[in-house]
Parts: structure tokens; sequence; C-alpha cells
């Protein structure tokens, strides 16, 4: 299964760094399609899964105070916590979820159908050049997300906590 998974990454990871998939594919198609198949397997599926680690981040909105829901790839750091980071699909606005963390940093994420709550740490100045040389381990080349959009890419650190009483 590894084998295939990575042919299949090899084929996609060019096509995820074209205009086209960042202006089109990635942030017109792939969110319906990932909310769709979340509703039909309860979350335990996600299309972006089959590529990379991913997970489904809960926020509450920084205005609304709405939970907000949102399938993000994900980098363990070897330490039982997760890597996410804001690319927006090199886009030049922070995605929203971001700006929710900053403002309630205490979430949960769902992986592979299990809910867990989370803390969100924006990843220091200092380590930023570490943590990306450790997501582009798994996924080579994501780091032009944060060069091609004009901005210094938010990236947060999810430690899992103890559940919420």
């Amino acid at each position: 299964m590894t084998r295939v998974v990575d042919v299949v990454r090899a084929v996609i990871a060019p096509l995820t760094r074209t205009r086209v998939f960042r202006r089109v594919i990635g942030p017109a198609l792939l969110p319906p399609i990932e909310r769709l198949l979340a509703r039909v397997t309860s979350g335990r599926v996600q299309l972006s899964a089959l590529l990379v680690p991913s997970l489904v981040l809960h926020t509450v909105g920084a205005k609304s105070g709405i939970v907000r829901d949102v399938p993000l790839m994900y980098t363990p750091d070897g330490h039982g916590r997760a890597i996410v980071a804001g690319t927006n699909f090199a886009g030049e606005k922070h995605p929203a979820w971001t700006t929710n963390l900053l403002a309630n940093p205490d979430a949960d994420i769902t992986v592979r159908g299990r809910r867990m709550p989370v803390h969100a740490t924006p990843i220091p100045e200092a380590e930023r050049d570490a943590t990306w040389a450790t997501i582009e381990r798994q996924w080579p080349g994501y780091r032009n997300y944060e060069r091609e959009s004009g901005r210094t890419v938010r990236l947060f650190r999810l430690q899992p906590v103890r559940p919420r009483d």
C-alpha cells in the first residue's frame, strides 16, 4: 500500500503546484468533496488522507463564536503533536481557521474518526525553517505556497490535551 501511495503522490504533487490547482481545484472543488465524503463516512475518510496525514480541525469562530470545521493536511512532529500550515492554496489572505486559532487556541481535531481536544500554539519565528523542513519531508515543495502567497504563512503546533469537562 505504501508503494501505491508513493506513486500517487509522485503524480499528484506536481499538480498541486500549478496555478489551476491553487486557484480552482484546491479552493473550489476540494472542500465540497471533503465535506460530502465526511458526511457519507461519518468523518472516518478524507480524500486528502489518501495522500498525506489529514485531520479535521474544529475551531470556534473568532467573531461569530460558531464552531467551524476544516479538513487540513498535518505533519506529525515526532512528539505526539500535529503541525498545520495556513497556506490557503497560496492565497494572499490567511485562512479564517488561523484567525480562529489565534483568538481561541483551544480546539478539537478529528483524526480517522477519533475526536480529541488540542491546544494550538503558533510556531515561533526561530523554529519556522526547521518546521518547514519537517513539513517538506512529508510533502516536498509545500513551502512554495508561502513564497507564492506573498505573506508569512501561519504555522501552528497542535498539542493534545486532556478532555475538557
